[in-house]
């Protein structure tokens, strides 16, 4: 075997299959100096480009910058598929525009890619403009743009795209996004991140299955973002988003509520709360919903004040907050609405302190609410209980210890309940320990109901 190269004796497509499996684009063209057969290889190899400028930079930093994008770009244009292209980019003065408009022109017009993210940064007020020829494309599954400014001078032809990511969207006409829309007729996912200024949104795609937005912000005070999406099945409202209404979520089957209330004072606070509850109709019939720690806490104090909750059809909850006794009447009333509910899950991951209900009422007067107010509910479908990501020792968590007590109470098909924690230390093993030997002997309503303990 001696003087055999056998591994350029393989065929050309395993050949390239290999090149493929490196990491960065450059690595698969320095494979060309190997051999006479591994000399053009390089150019059938699919091959990811990925180019960051850190911010800060200098002038003669951010100007080697461009000129090496644009020279390594000059090469890659014999490349057969590059498969995804990203940049992430500092724009300080306009000179530079340009050089991202070639960007954009090798990304859509010369390689076809597939994967396109843009990210631009400015240190003023300066908003790149998206370039009309960009909007005629019929290869990019998967666009991700930061900080450009949409504004198709006639209709969008984006037939293959399926996932549509726009971040930090301001200053867009009205009608805009619909007409973006209508140009992608196979999208399946859209993410909308910092919106500013947009009163109306409009997603007629029935392929459009999955809606995520994150903050949301108007300079009027009275208007609020409308959305109308029949044909939504997964929703996710995160961040900043106390100015939005749902008008049409007919399809939606799983909605994710993690929104970041400010709980001002006065006018501030009755605007806060009035979009909760409106969401929280509008998400009534979902099978699946999630409640970020803000949300919950803001339901409690709803709850002190006599609001009644909208009955609903769920039949999985999960809850993010690493709660307290004072939200326990809120959950309460909360579990009393969804009687169809089979999955509960409970995740104490956010260790974030909040001082908010104690504005309200304090931990004396709760712990009395709960105790005498009657939050007996008939969980009669309810089989699965999961508390996780809860730090330190359980047993000393009161609020822990309350709600396994009335779960077990009033779940009375329950068949699992798993409990999963987080510790420092070796305490863990011993709460653990107690654990085992003390919650098995709480009061339960189903005879079948077994405990999981798990820490890491």
């Amino acid at each position: 075997m001696v003087g055999v190269d056998r591994l350029s004796d393989l065929p050309e497509p395993i050949l390239i299959h290999i090149l493929s499996m490196l990491r960065e684009g450059k690595e698969v063209v320095r494979s060309s100096v190997l051999s006479t057969r591994w000399r053009f290889l390089w150019m059938s190899v699919p091959v990811s480009l990925y180019y960051h400028l850190p911010v800060d930079q200098g002038e003669n930093e951010v100007h080697d910058f461009v000129t090496s994008i644009n020279r390594e770009l000059h090469y890659w244009r014999s490349c057969q598929k590059i498969r995804r292209f990203t940049v992430y980019f500092d724009i300080r003065e306009e000179k530079f525009v340009r050089d991202v408009d070639l960007w954009v022109y090798f990304a859509t017009k010369l390689a076809n890619v597939e994967d396109f993210t843009l990210g631009l940064f400015f240190m003023n007020d300066q908003i790149y403009e998206f370039p009309q020829f960009a909007y005629k494309n019929t290869s990019l599954r998967n666009l991700l743009l930061w900080f450009c400014q949409l504004n198709p001078s006639g209709s969008v032809n984006w037939s293959s795209l399926v996932s549509l990511s726009i971040m930090y969207l301001k200053n867009t006409t009205e009608g805009v996004m619909e007409k973006v829309l209508a140009g992608c007729p196979n999208l399946e996912c859209l993410r909308l991140h910092y919106l500013w200024g947009i009163h109306h949104l409009e997603i007629s795609n029935v392929k459009l299955t999955e809606l995520i937005i994150m903050d949301y912000k108007t300079d009027e005070s009275d208007i609020w973002l409308e959305i109308v999406a029949p044909y939504i099945q997964n929703l996710q409202l995160m961040g900043s988003c106390s100015e939005i209404r749902l008008r049409n979520v007919a399809s939606l089957v799983s909605a994710v509520l993690s929104l970041d209330f400010d709980f001002g004072d006065g006018d501030e606070w009755q605007k806060e709360s009035s979009c909760l509850k409106q969401l929280l109709h509008s998400v009534a019939r979902v099978e699946n919903l999630k409640l970020g720690p803000w949300c919950i806490e803001c339901l409690s104090i709803l709850e002190l004040k006599g609001w009644q909750l909208p009955p609903s059809s769920r039949k999985s909850l999960q809850l993010n907050r690493n709660f307290e006794q004072l939200d326990l009447p809120g959950i309460c009333r909360f579990l009393q609405s969804s009687s169809n509910i089979e999955t509960l899950v409970i995740d104490g991951f956010n260790q974030d302190t909040r001082d908010l209900l104690s504005k309200y009422t304090n931990e004396d007067e709760q712990r009395r609410r709960f105790e005498t107010h009657n939050y007996n509910c008939s969980l009669l479908h309810l089989k699965t209980i999961k508390f996780i990501n809860f730090l330190g020792p359980l047993r000393k968590n009161k609020a822990v210890l309350s709600s396994v007590k009335y779960l077990l109470k009033h779940a009375t098909i329950l068949e699992k309940f798993v409990i999963a924690g987080r510790y420092r230390g070796a305490v863990a093993s011993q709460d653990f320990v107690k654990m085992e030997l003390e919650f098995p002997r709480f009061p339960r309503s189903s005879p079948h109901a077994s405990f999981i303990f798990s820490y890491c």
